[in-house]
């Protein structure tokens, strides 16, 4: 790790490291603690009780932030021609269909999200070893695989995101910005955290919820207190 700056250290001082903050007093400290000079992300890091490994043990969901992301996700239709139009009045911000998958074969990923119909993933394959790694394959699973494209682009576009758990057993997700209102980075971690709770797999035994953080870009992580959560 590098030298910790002035203001880390500043940022450091303002959190407790032996106390487990409510998720209320973490939406607001996470305000005072971040001293970007620019909006930054509002994460939260959630670690469980489950060991990925094992595939009825993996934890993987979609859920629509009630207050959005603050982040203008970018959005590529990839769609058959009759469905161009469809995608375009829903908010995609690029739509076509092979002319996008030429651009792609050729390096460019300037996207956020891709969302395709049953019918175009077969022609997705080939560009796995691409959108793969950048978590941008389409997922039926994630809803954006479907024949309902305005559906898929605006609910994206709102603020609905998929998150999957890690090799370490971590859910890391994106729940707002720092310039939220402190209700609405909470609305958005509670309900992030009831997905996963609604998720929870029959095979996972003991605690659930290991442990909650909370932090902005380059912030420190607040602890938050994961046993109040679960009723």
């Amino acid at each position: 790790m590098g030298k910790l700056t002035k203001k880390y250290k500043e940022a450091s001082l303002k959190i407790d490291s032996n106390k487990f903050y409510s998720l209320s007093e973490a939406s607001q400290l996470v305000k005072k603690i971040s001293y970007s000079n620019f909006d930054a992300s509002v994460d939260i890091a959630v670690r469980l009780g489950v060991d990925p490994k094992k595939s009825n043990q993996m934890v993987r969901g979609v859920v629509s932030l009630p207050h959005g992301t603050g982040k203008d996700v970018k959005v590529l239709a990839l769609v058959t021609p009759e469905k161009e139009q469809e995608a375009k009045d829903a908010g995609a911000d690029f739509f076509g269909l092979n002319e996008y998958i030429d651009k792609i074969k050729s390096g460019w990923t300037d996207i956020d999200v891709i969302v395709t119909m049953p019918s175009v993933m077969g022609k997705l394959g080939p560009l796995g070893k691409i959108l793969g790694p950048r978590g941008l394959m389409p997922n039926p699973k994630t809803g954006t695989v479907t024949m309902d494209i305005a559906k898929a682009v605006s609910e994206v576009k709102s603020g609905k995101i998929d998150f999957k758990v890690d090799k370490e057993g971590i859910v890391h997700a994106a729940i707002g910005k720092v310039s939220f209102a402190p209700d609405k980075i909470e609305g958005n971690a509670r309900e992030i955290l009831s997905t996963l709770i609604k998720l929870k797999p029959t095979s996972a035994k003991g605690v659930y919820l290991k442990s909650i953080f909370i932090s902005s870009t380059m912030s420190p992580s607040i602890a938050v207190d994961s046993k109040s959560l679960i009723n």
